[in-house]
């Protein structure tokens, strides 16, 4: 175990079933996840093709907390730049998107090209002064050694990944066979349109909301819209599937019937009497695409969550911002097929999710309110045990089997 590793970090038992509180407030280990899991040998989700167009069209975003630029190229292929100038260090984009034909840094006029190619440097040779030619860079100084950092892309479905790290493995590779299927079932080659953003902070630990989103346990107890409507409860038909690593992972589940069940009755956000004032929220029309669940939510390490809940389809960023909280951004997106009425359905569902919406409010919450305990008792742990200590696939969502599988993989790299 490096030295740089926290001594003072105890694992209660063997395996990962109790996750100390410190994995959740230390700096020191915030800034190894840094390194090694947005740095190196990562993909990490920038966007979708669907934002950036046109040639020129540029937005900003994050891989962990560097600032990068994802633009489409003259020739149409998908740059991502860091957004630190060459020359003195300086975050030169400031607009969040818009189009460019080039990048110029406000500060001392460093000007890139949308490959982040160095092309124009003022008074490179200097100036002339009473008859002679005074300042300008050394003669040896040379554009090509000093471009804006370059990193690798991957698109696959019109979604766009991007590591530091050149030696990455192929994205497919990376999200391996079993993620590959349910990621390849949501962005099938449909050219995508996108609906819209939301954007919130959130002031806990970048992993609780990948916790979150591998947790079946808490959708039918927590969210009471889900488990009145029957869009996400204990009695579904489901399966939680890992990718061999048990980093990425998906929850599928089939819809049950809204009301009276045996599994719900006792379960105090259950409310069978509960009344919608407009039941268009609960227009659902079965996709084609589907191919049987009405959910699937696939959380790919370290970065990002795709959400299918009925017809509400979505990427969720995770930028982590400190060891204590994280920006989330929504994309709201549709298919350039739909039509106009299942895209007023795909805009009215989304009101479940984001910042204020029905459903994902209860999350971000539960998220604040764990952080606060961990900061104040940061010697303690939490327990994921629920189904067993063991980490495996399963036909159920009455197990925690995707958090021990997560932080399996999270000790094995960290831990190294």
């Amino acid at each position: 175990m490096s030295e740089i590793f926290p001594r003072e970090l105890k694992w209660e038992l063997p395996g990962t079933s109790r996750i100390p509180f410190l994995t959740y407030t230390s700096d020191e280990l915030y800034q190894r996840e840094l390194e090694r899991f947005f740095y190196k040998g990562h993909w990490c989700y920038v966007g979708l093709e669907a934002e950036i167009p046109n040639a020129g069209d540029f937005t900003r975003t994050v891989v962990g907390e560097r600032s990068v630029i994802m633009v489409r190229d003259a020739d149409g292929s998908i740059n991502v730049i860091e957004n630190v100038c060459a020359h003195r260090g300086m975050r030169f984009c400031r607009e969040r998107h818009g189009n460019r034909k080039g990048f110029v840094c406000p500060y001392h006029q460093w000007s890139y090209t949308l490959k982040g190619d160095l092309q124009g440097v003022p008074f490179r040779r200097g100036v002339r002064q009473e008859g002679k030619v005074v300042g300008g860079m050394p003669a040896d100084f040379d554009t090509k050694e000093h471009g804006l950092t370059k990193l690798k892309v991957a698109t696959r479905g019109g979604v766009v990944f991007a590591s530091f790290d050149p030696e990455v493995e192929a994205l497919e590779a990376y999200l391996g066979p079993a993620i590959l299927g349910y990621f390849d079932r949501l962005f099938d080659g449909r050219k995508l349109t996108i609906l819209g953003y939301n954007r919130q902070r959130i002031p806990g630990n970048w992993k609780l909301m990948q916790e979150n989103i591998k947790d079946p346990y808490h959708p039918g107890l927590l969210h009471t819209w889900f488990v009145t409507y029957g869009l996400w409860r204990a009695d579904n038909k489901s399966e939680l599937k890992m990718d061999e690593h048990y980093r990425h992972a998906a929850m599928i589940s089939t819809r049950g019937q809204a009301g009276k069940a045996d599994q719900v009755t006792q379960v105090s956000s259950f409310k069978e009497g509960m009344q919608l004032h407009d039941p268009r929220f609960l227009d659902i029309v079965p996709e084609d695409w589907w191919g049987g669940p009405t959910a699937v939510m696939t959380t790919i390490f370290p970065s990002v969550i795709l959400q299918q809940q009925v017809n509400s389809v979505s990427t969720r960023h995770i930028q982590p911002t400190g060891h204590g909280s994280f920006d989330f951004v929504w994309t709201h997106f549709g298919f350039e097929d739909d039509t106009p009425e299942m895209t007023q359905r795909r805009l009215r569902q989304a009101n479940l999710f984001g910042p204020a919406g029905f459903v994902s409010a209860d999350d971000g919450e539960v998220i604040e309110f764990s952080q606060q305990s961990f900061e104040s008792k940061p010697f303690h742990r939490t327990l994921a045990e629920l189904g067993g200590r063991t980490v495996a696939d399963t036909d159920h969502m009455v197990t925690e089997t995707l958090i021990r599988g997560m932080y399996a993989y999270w000790r094995k790299v960290m831990e190294s």
